[in-house]
């Protein structure tokens, strides 16, 4: 009788504790969700501002390769995006592609299907939006980056690789030389 009694106030704890059948309050909070309009005057989604490169979870979000070797690129290439490029590549690329982007990274000698030469000319000859959309929605071997690096992100390391890796100038310095 006393095992029944316990389990019948186990049982009917959480009722007491507000929390039967499990609280969903988290789920259900005052919260403005994204792209929702917070004027109560002329509710509805706000139109995404002018020149707004899109990104996961939109509802504009380039959805397919073919969308994407369509896009140009919308940073221009300047010292701050490429150097920008550079650190980024470094962190996320070199792995695998190698620090000259020939797919001789340490992480690439291991793999069975060896990187793309991002500067041989069947790369060269590929549109920026490909390439983009090649970070964005992965390969054969390469993952996707859209979680990792943001559209911009994503459009400062193609700078890079077609400036300093392809085109063989010099990479920018991360700090410009004191004068």
């Amino acid at each position: 009788m006393m095992r029944l009694s316990i389990a019948i106030v186990l049982l009917l704890a959480p009722a007491f504790a507000h929390a039967w059948p499990w609280s969903d309050d988290m789920a259900n909070q005052i919260s403005i969700k994204p792209q929702e309009s917070v004027d109560l005057k002329n509710p509805g989604m706000t139109p995404y501002p002018k020149r707004s490169i899109p990104i996961p979870g939109t509802s504009s979000m380039i959805r397919d390769m073919e969308a994407s070797e369509k896009q140009t690129n919308p940073i221009p290439a300047d010292d701050k995006s490429v150097a920008l490029g550079k650190n980024l590549f470094e962190i996320y690329c070199a792995a695998c592609h190698g620090v000259s982007g020939k797919g001789d990274g340490y992480v690439g000698a291991k793999l069975l299907l060896q990187p793309f030469d991002l500067t041989a000319e069947q790369t060269i000859e590929r549109s920026d939006g490909f390439i983009w959309g090649y970070m964005t929605f992965g390969g054969a071997i390469m993952p996707s980056y859209a979680n990792d690096l943001s559209a911009t992100e994503r459009w400062s390391v193609i700078n890079y690789v077609r400036k300093v890796l392809q085109n063989g100038q010099s990479a920018v310095a991360d700090e410009p030389a004191a004068k």
